[in-house]
């Protein structure tokens, strides 16, 4: 939405309420109205993981367990559970009176189909799936999912998920394939999705679900008492990060999700707090097609990722500012457990070794397409960096500049490039949902069943089920260096180093909740 455009619809909205002016003071206290990471496009969350799709869900939906601020699991929409003495039977009970925006009740029925569609398609859900023997259900409100043997992350996983949440539906949209993308969004969270009001790319709204009735603890990341404050939540595009920036100085908006480095001090002279958009950290991806050439060639793989320079990557999304980022030569982000920088001489930003690993991998001059989404200021960068550098390299390169929306759809295709293909594409993971081999989806073997990329390999995947039923930290930590050095080895992916997104709003918002997502619950006007 154009600058232009966004100040004649707040002045037609303040002409519709001016008499009396007390209404139209009221209404607006009463609205929260948020500049998104980028324009909502997809309601589906199982079939499209890009943040902003993860966003709205966690305001329409809710889960049976959600995350605190120690990363430990709490009921949510369970009241509870238990676990069999053999660790392979999970019963869980559902909390009295939840409903779904619908009007219907909340049933055990909803949650295990839920649960099935969001393990049919994510890939940490796909491997605990494997485990599961049955998906039952005792009563209205009892879960009973018997596994074929103990699995020890199994809570989390259908607690919190990855790439993918598991967020809770109707059976019967639930039931929907999860490779075909549904077009409605009815859940049972804190808010309500306004169908009527929604202008895919532009415009979004919600209203406060009156009928939630939010746990009773304190509200941390996924878990507690998710109270909504305000009556109604507006997501309003602004693809041009200084008029979003200005916006938000005027007040015209409240919260700017996430800003562009070189607006922030602009912004700190304002009535703006300036906060985290996720205390774990980002880790910037370079991704490849494994199916087409010649990214279906590991030895140009490793060509790649030696010539990479990780400080290029991070200089050009933090601008230059050092206490915004950092290389990790690792596959898994380093801070976490496993986050070993054993990669250090394979990536070693070493251009002339690249470049000879260039003619030994053979080469032979195939068009490599870039797909990068110019309206995503902490992604679109980097593609400009890996265009520069293959180019440096010698590879016939093409830069595809498109919205994040496109590349979406387009990095779907698996034909070559001179069909409308792709060779590369970047993105971002919070460290949080890559800190582990079973959600670690950039590493994932899965092919034609995982990520956009189509890397398969069945040995990264042996070694990751392994540690999906390792029971002591000694073998899950030995299983997942040996899934490091895989990865080193085959290249799924090349980290582009790590790195922090700023968020920022107004001063008299409080309760803001620092996370993984952008929740919209626990905010206040004061």
């Amino acid at each position: 939405m154009k600058r232009r455009h966004f100040l004649q619809a707040s002045g037609a909205a303040a002409a519709t309420l001016a008499a009396p002016q007390v209404n139209a003071q009221t209404a607006r206290a009463k609205t929260l109205r948020v500049v998104p990471l980028t324009a909502l496009f997809s309601l589906d969350t199982v079939f499209n993981t890009s943040l902003v799709t993860t966003n709205h869900g966690y305001a329409v939906y809710d889960t049976l367990f959600g995350l605190n601020n120690k990363r430990e699991i709490k009921p949510q929409m369970a009241e509870g559970h238990t676990v069999s003495d053999d660790g392979r039977v999970y019963t869980i009970r559902l909390r009295e009176g939840l409903k779904f925006h619908n009007g219907e009740p909340v049933r055990a029925q909803d949650c295990i189909q839920s649960l099935k569609r969001w393990a049919g398609r994510e890939t940490f859900g796909q491997t605990v799936a494997q485990f599961v023997d049955v998906w039952g259900v005792k009563d209205d409100r009892t879960l009973e999912i018997k596994l074929t043997r103990p699995v020890p992350i199994f809570l989390e996983a259908i607690g919190r998920g990855s790439a993918s949440v598991p967020f809770i539906m109707p059976e019967h949209i639930a039931k929907t394939d999860p490779f075909k993308q549904i077009t409605e969004a009815i859940g049972s969270g804190p808010f309500k999705w306004l169908p009527g009001e929604f202008s895919a790319g532009s415009f979004a709204a919600y209203a406060r679900n009156t009928d939630y009735v939010p746990r009773s603890e304190p509200a941390e990341w996924t878990s507690g008492g998710k109270v909504a404050h305000f009556d109604r939540v507006e997501w309003r595009a602004i693809p041009e990060p200084a008029t979003a920036a200005a916006a938000l100085l005027a007040g015209e908006i409240d919260w700017y999700e996430q800003v562009q480095p070189d607006l922030i001090p602009q912004l700190r002279r304002g009535d703006v707090t300036i906060g985290s958009a996720n205390p774990t950290g980002f880790n910037g991806i370079l991704r490849f097609n494994h199916l087409q050439a010649p990214f279906n060639n590991v030895k140009l793989r490793r060509a790649v990722m030696m010539a990479v320079n990780q400080s290029d990557y991070m200089a050009s999304i933090t601008g230059n500012d050092p206490t915004a980022f950092n290389d990790c030569k690792a596959m898994f982000p380093c801070g976490t457990a496993y986050g070993l920088e054993t990669g250090k001489a394979l990536m070693a930003g070493d251009l002339a070794r690249a470049k000879a690993m260039v003619k030994e991998a053979g080469y032979n001059n195939e068009k490599i397409v870039i797909l990068s989404p110019a309206d995503v200021p902490t992604i679109g960068p980097m593609g400009d960096v890996t265009y520069d550098l293959l180019k440096q390299m010698g590879l016939n390169v093409e830069l595809a500049a498109v919205d994040w929306a496109t590349l979406t759809q387009r990095r779907a295709s698996k034909e070559p490039v001179e069909k409308g293909g792709w060779s590369i594409f970047h993105t971002w993971s919070p460290s949080l949902i890559i800190s582990t081999p079973v959600e670690h989806f950039p590493m994932r073997g899965l092919g034609a069943k995982g990520w956009a990329g189509w890397y398969e390999d069945e040995a990264m995947e042996t070694m990751t089920r392994d540690w999906t039923v390792a029971t002591s930290a000694a073998d899950q930590t030995r299983i997942a260096a040996e899934i490091q050095a895989r990865a080193f080895e085959q290249v799924p992916y090349v980290l582009c180093g790590q790195f922090q997104i700023r968020t920022a709003y107004r001063k008299y918002l409080t309760g803001l909740i620092e996370g993984g997502a952008a929740y919209m619950w626990n905010i206040r006007r004061v």
